[in-house]
């Protein structure tokens, strides 16, 4: 299971339309589809059943004491060395630092629930793609993205997924929780 904000669709159609130039390179990382393409928030793996009521009660405050958001797509990078490049991702513009404060309320919640979170610190990203191992890769194909700001959008909402692995991975949302606009 994963918390994660969904950029809306025009949003993602402007970024595959900015990344057409380099999807079929040489070098180029085995891209995801645009309508797969989220914000994780925080990636929890399985998910025990027994916890999962637990893990939406905890969250609808979380989320619900979030404040507005409004973010935008903006450069592209890697994560792994220029020479053995391992993720393809977009970055964000905007009201980030309410986003990353909302990843580490989420992660906190979770850890109260017993459940294992990551330790290293949350890097707000759009996984675009992944580069296969042991195949020509270019990692510099993200620095085309560098000047590269999508339309900025609000945030509407955090869903909490769960996802089926496999030759054709599926993904069902478990939960949503909306995050409103409050007035002063």
């Amino acid at each position: 299971m994963f918390f994660a904000v969904d950029p809306p669709d025009d949003v993602r159609a402007d970024l595959a339309a900015a990344l057409d130039p380099v999807r079929a390179l040489p070098g180029a990382p085995r891209w995801g589809t645009p309508d797969r393409w989220h914000l994780t928030l925080l990636f929890l793996g399985a998910v025990p059943e027994d916890r999962v009521d637990g893990l939406l009660a905890a969250a609808a405050p979380v989320v619900a004491a979030a404040p507005a958001m409004t973010l935008r797509l903006a450069g592209g990078g890697r994560f792994g060395s220029v020479r053995r490049p391992q993720v393809a991702w977009a970055g964000l513009d905007g009201d980030v630092v309410p986003l990353v404060e909302l990843a580490g309320r989420l992660a906190h919640a979770a850890r109260g629930l017993r459940l294992p979170v990551e330790d290293r610190p949350f890097r707000p990203h759009l996984t675009l793609g992944r580069w296969r191992p042991g195949r020509p890769a270019d990692g510099t194909l993200t620095d085309r993205l560098a000047g590269y700001r999508g339309p900025a959008w609000p945030v509407t909402e955090v869903r909490l997924w769960e996802s089926h692995l496999g030759p054709e991975p599926t993904y069902d949302v478990v939960d949503t929780w909306p995050v409103t606009r409050r007035t002063p």
